[in-house]
């Protein structure tokens, strides 16, 4: 058919044929140097998003005598960070492909390759793909591979803030990576409050803002008596000894995961998958059957706690770049009906809040990480934000 269509004597058509032939050869080309994710099916329940392998590189930076802003110092702070895809430097030297991921409270560099959000932007022709983007994804200060209490210091560690996290994060950027300006700071939760605090404290190092399931305020009200259960519960245990136990003060535990499973929850949702009271006590058995054993005490005590003195809502009018600030109605820790986000995004220079309406798509604070609700905000963000 293709020799046919080649045979006609209009220039122009064999001329646009020639073009289509060229560009589909280019495309297939692309796809095959695609760096492929390998399928993990092993542990995937029903109805859950098909579960891939990134071909993440594994990272550790050191930062020796870093001073905390309460003063304290730790002689070594050790970051661990993932990254995918290649660093692209423009003509001038300077990175133009960098894009910054941001973890919740609690989470790791991994909790943002969970399936609903990578499988979403990270292949080809998807809005972070990783053959044009340098993703990186660090574990903040008290998480994951990075220092934190249980190391060894347990309630003598440093008492670390955003600031902090923000701090180390620009450092290793800067010092380990050789990354000197990010094209995207994408953060979910706590993550998203680190991208206020980098909107402000470092205004020129990123071309756009994506701050994903926060406010720009104190944390007051119920989000705070929430962290204050949080911590009192642990506190409170018997078994906690003041941070030096032999073994995990369970009861505390136990309640701080209840506690973080309520304020995560979307009643829409869990109303949907657990019709029934065996069923609904089933998912709470199984909830902290998994989410139980890995926490620690006294971890959790400083990430519950590290949001205390957080308040970027006076100096929003130093972020000039462009921002898509993105809540979902149905998140319990954000509630819109406090009105905060309509009075703060108008400081924003650059910047409009989105309100994403309550779906069967949604997942109350936790649509953050359900990237298919919101990733054509993600594309506008790009597009708009884009060097001339």
């Amino acid at each position: 058919m293709f020799f046919a269509l080649l045979r006609l004597q209009a220039d122009g058509l064999r001329l646009a044929l020639l073009g289509i032939l060229t560009t589909l050869f280019l495309v297939s080309t692309q796809v095959a140097q695609t760096p492929s994710p390998r399928v993990d099916s092993a542990n995937r329940t029903a109805g859950s998003p098909v579960a891939v392998t990134w071909p993440t590189a594994d990272g550790t930076y050191t930062i020796t005598n870093f001073r905390f802003g309460a003063g304290e110092s730790l002689p070594k702070l050790r970051l661990h960070y993932l990254t995918l895809g290649t660093l692209h430097r423009d003509s001038g030297g300077h990175v133009d492909n960098a894009v910054l991921l941001l973890h919740g409270t609690g989470g790791n560099a991994s909790s943002l390759l969970a399936p609903q959000f990578s499988n979403v932007l990270f292949g080809p022709r998807q809005p972070l793909d990783i053959t044009r983007y340098f993703l990186i994804f660090p574990d903040d200060i008290g998480h994951g591979s990075s220092s934190k209490p249980s190391d060894e210091l347990h309630m003598r560690f440093p008492k670390y803030d955003y600031d902090d996290m923000v701090t180390s994060q620009h450092r290793m950027l800067i010092e380990k990576l050789h990354v000197d300006h990010l094209r995207l700071i994408l953060g979910t939760s706590m993550g998203c409050m680190q991208s206020f605090v980098w909107g402000e404290t470092y205004p020129d190092f990123t071309d756009a803002l994506m701050p994903m399931a926060c406010l720009p305020v104190p944390i007051a009200g119920r989000n705070r008596m929430m962290r204050y259960m949080t911590i009192k519960a642990i506190e409170d245990d018997p078994g906690w000894h003041g941070g030096e136990y032999t073994k995990q003060p369970i009861q505390g535990i136990r309640t701080a995961a209840e506690l973080t499973m309520v304020m995560g929850s979307a009643p829409l949702y869990l109303q949907k998958i657990a019709p029934t009271k065996k069923v609904a006590e089933a998912y709470v058995d199984d909830y902290l059957a998994k989410r139980v054993p890995p926490m620690d005490a006294n971890d959790t005590i400083y990430f519950t706690d590290a949001s205390r003195n957080y308040d970027p809502s006076a100096h929003l009018d130093r972020i000039k770049v462009p921002v898509i600030w993105i809540n979902s109605a149905d998140d319990y820790i954000n509630p819109p009906e406090l009105g905060i986000a309509q009075k703060y995004a108008p400081k924003l220079a650059h910047g409009r809040f989105v309100l994403i309406p309550i779906s069967d798509a949604t997942r109350g604070h936790g649509t953050h990480t359900q990237a298919e609700v919101w990733k054509d905000y993600l594309v506008e963000l790009l597009k708009e934000s884009e060097k001339k």
